[in-house]
Formats: C-alpha cells, structure tokens, sequence
C-alpha cells in the first residue's frame, strides 16, 4: 500500500510535469490553448498545489479533499470539452469566457502559461492516439480515483 504522503507527492509532480507538457504543446508544437484548456491548467495547478500543501501539512486530509475537488471540477471540464469536439457546430472560441479569461491577474502577468489564444476544435490533435482533452479527461479520473481512494481508506481506519 502507498503511503498517503507519497501518494500527494506523486500526484503533485505528475500535475506539474503535465502543466510542462502543455507548455510544451504550446511553445514548441504551437497548439494553442482554447479557454477550456486554460481552465484545466488551473485545476491541474489547483490539484498539484493542494497535493503538496497536504504533503507538508500534519493532517492530509485537507490537500486529498481539495484536490480531490479539483480533479472531479477537471472532470467537468474535459468532459465539456469532448462534449464540444464530438459536436462540431458548438464552440469556445472568442467569447465572454475567453476575454474573462484573459483578463484575470494571472492571464496578465503569466500570459505564457494562462493566455487562452486557440479554439476547443483544433484541440484534436494529440498524443499517441488520443486528443489532449481525452488525456486531461484521463488524469483527472486517475487523481479523482486515487485521491477519492485515499480520504476513504483514511476514513475506514
């Protein structure tokens, strides 16, 4: 069995090392981000920060149940996300969603990271097979299920 320190540990890293892959796409593939992809970098930012937050606290229940949140929200959000590319007609492109996006402090002093410039539709192309949403969808539901795993297990002691 994995520790519950480890476990936070893990998954922090894995949030910022996917945060690395974004940027990745961003600057060196040119796959811009839409606004729903600038969205599920906060939350993978939201779920990594509390997993290490909850890996230096005494108690880790705190960290596992934000992060928890933030994954089942990353969830939501990939999966509105697949919804728009699996309906062509629908997009996220330039609306209000997008100039608020934009407008928000991070988006102006990090605009390399939080800067939704693409469309959800160009957001097809991917990696190994799947679409970059998928793989979002993907991790969110690997750290719902292990950090949803981790607060039951604590409980059940």
């Amino acid at each position: 069995m994995m520790n519950p320190r480890s476990l936070l540990l893990s998954i922090a890293l894995a949030c910022f090392g996917l945060i690395g892959v974004a940027l990745y796409l961003q600057h060196v593939v040119d796959l811009l981000p839409c606004p729903l992809c600038v969205i599920q970098r906060y939350l993978f930012l939201l779920i990594g920060f509390a997993c290490l937050a909850g890996y230096f606290m005494k108690n880790t229940a705190i960290g596992t149940g934000i992060g928890l949140l933030g994954a089942l929200g990353g969830l939501g959000v990939a999966g509105k996300h697949l919804y728009v590319l699996a309906h062509p007609g629908l997009s996220c492109g330039i609306d209000p969603m997008e100039t608020m996006l934009n407008k928000i402090p991070t988006a102006t002093y990090l605009p390399f990271l939080f800067q939704a410039d693409g469309l959800c539709e160009n957001a097809t192309d991917g990696l190994l097979g799947m679409s970059i949403p998928q793989w979002a969808f993907v991790w969110f539901g690997l750290f719902a299920v292990a950090l949803g795993w981790s607060l039951l297990r604590r409980r059940a002691q």
